[in-house]
């Protein structure tokens, strides 16, 4: 540095240390005296004093804090940071902070904070924030023509508020236009309560080009190794005799459409329900077509082509309940009797049901609870052998049925009578000598006791 040459830079300030160092050279120019200093900078006089003889010896910079720059007193040394991290990578590199926090106390006897040891894996890259999971989701454009896609979902909730049970809504909702195609109150999603609704569908609309869902059970084989139904649900195979196409989203918000819908019915619905005093599921039913005329007529946008997609169904009442029902093949054993359901189906002894024995039948199950069983489209005469409509104990149930399920079983358990538990002492043959309640008589001093004791007392004396 040449002398008398100062060596220029930059000092990263806080705005309270520019904020003094403007009232301070108001002070050092006679503008402002201490006092009005100390009350503006909420100082002292005495330390406004040492500030100012601060800036006079070490100028502006001066003003700063010492302990800028500088490592904490507490400071982690880089030792045990380094080993700390080094037990994480190699133990705990899939942990979260809390987590990866506890073990390396109870295991390892390292006792760091958790928002240090978050810190140390924020850095390392072995922890992201929740800013930096966050994903986001870009808004899909609507289709162009009306029925070419069809949102379907259920929605549980309290729509009678108090003054009914919770159950669910069916939602069918054109992705084109906005429009509610479909709405219908149902105890629980399952497989019967969609075909029912899709039937309603198909007569008002026509069949659509395809449906829209979430990964639900009734669309969607869970199970990449089912064993039967072909990779499809019984909706599913409904739909592909339909020549409806079913497609699944990855995330409720791929859904929107529908799910917001959801909010907005539990908002609006739930309201009219209460105007119109309906407190069941019959009567929700009969109001949802005029309210579904009332929203789409206020809310329904234009599609941006005319062509409405949906085609006509050109199928007879009993060929579309066929479709509509669940179908199940059976393997019929050397009894001519196979499984259904916790029943055991026997078929009766004709000469076209002897040569089954050995071979899978189909069983067509409907929602009114009918049973049918045929092969190669005969239908065949059956009795029910075992009637056992219990839920099976520990059964995997959804989330969506459960409500259903817990309603069943409570029916079920109202139905059956107590059973007749025998005490021990019933089962010995004890019976009571029909003694009454109270205390005990007391024989010492019961006046016959005492003749009869005294007479048996002279017998004795008489004898000897």
């Amino acid at each position: 540095m040449m002398p008398g040459r100062l060596q220029m830079g930059l000092i990263a300030m806080s705005e309270r240390d520019l904020r003094r160092i403007e009232v301070l050279s108001k002070v050092a120019g006679g503008r402002m005296t201490t006092v009005s200093a100390a009350h503006v900078l909420d100082l002292s006089e005495r330390q406004v004093r040492r500030l100012l003889e601060r800036i006079r010896t070490g100028g502006a910079a001066s003003i700063r804090h010492k302990a800028i720059g500088r490592p904490s007193n507490n400071r982690i040394s880089d030792g045990v940071r380094n080993y700390a991290m080094m037990l994480v990578r190699e133990r705990y590199a899939d942990f979260g902070p809390t987590l990866a926090t506890e073990k390396l106390a109870e295991r390892d006897g390292l006792r760091v904070s958790r928002e240090t040891v978050r810190g140390w894996m924020s850095e390392a890259g072995l922890w992201l924030s929740r800013k930096q999971r966050r994903t986001f989701h870009q808004p899909r454009l609507r289709r162009e023509a009306y029925g070419e896609l069809v949102q379907i979902d259920g929605s549980e909730h309290r729509w009678f508020e108090d003054r009914g049970p919770p159950c669910s809504l069916l939602v069918f909702v054109d992705d084109a236009t906005g429009r509610l195609m479909q709405l219908r109150f149902v105890r629980s999603e399952s497989a019967f309560t969609y075909f029912e609704a899709l039937d309603l569908y198909l007569q008002r609309h026509g069949a659509p080009i395809a449906f829209y869902s979430d990964k639900h059970s009734v669309f969607r084989v869970a199970k990449k190794d089912a064993r039967g139904g072909q990779g499809m649900t019984q909706f599913g195979r409904a739909l592909c005799e339909l020549n409806i196409e079913i497609l699944c989203a990855n995330s409720s918000q791929a859904k929107g459409r529908v799910e917001r819908m959801n909010r907005t019915l539990q908002d609006r619905l739930v309201k009219e329900l209460r105007l119109a005093g309906i407190d069941d599921m019959e009567a929700g039913n009969a109001f949802l077509p005029g309210f579904m005329e009332d929203y789409n007529r206020r809310f329904a946008v234009v599609p941006a082509r005319p062509d409405d997609l949906h085609r006509p169904i050109n199928l007879g009442p009993d060929r579309l309940a066929e479709i509509l029902c669940k179908r199940e093949q059976r393997y019929v054993g050397a009894q001519l009797a196979f499984s259904f359901e916790r029943k055991r189906i026997m078929l009766q002894e004709t000469d076209v049901t002897r040569g089954l024995v050995g071979r899978y039948v189909e069983t067509y199950a409907y929602a009114d609870g009918r049973l049918e069983v045929r092969w190669k489209g005969y239908s065949l005469p059956y009795t029910v052998f075992d009637k056992d409509q219990r839920v099976t104990h520990a059964a995997i149930t959804e989330n969506k049925r459960l409500g259903d399920v817990l309603a069943y079983i409570k029916e079920r358990q109202d139905q059956q009578s107590k059973p007749d538990v025998k005490t021990n002492s019933e089962k010995i043959g004890y019976k009571p000598r029909g003694r009454k309640p109270g205390p005990r008589t007391d024989y010492m001093n019961d006046p016959a006791i005492i003749a009869r004791h005294e007479k048996a007392l002279l017998r004795q004396q008489a004898a000897e």
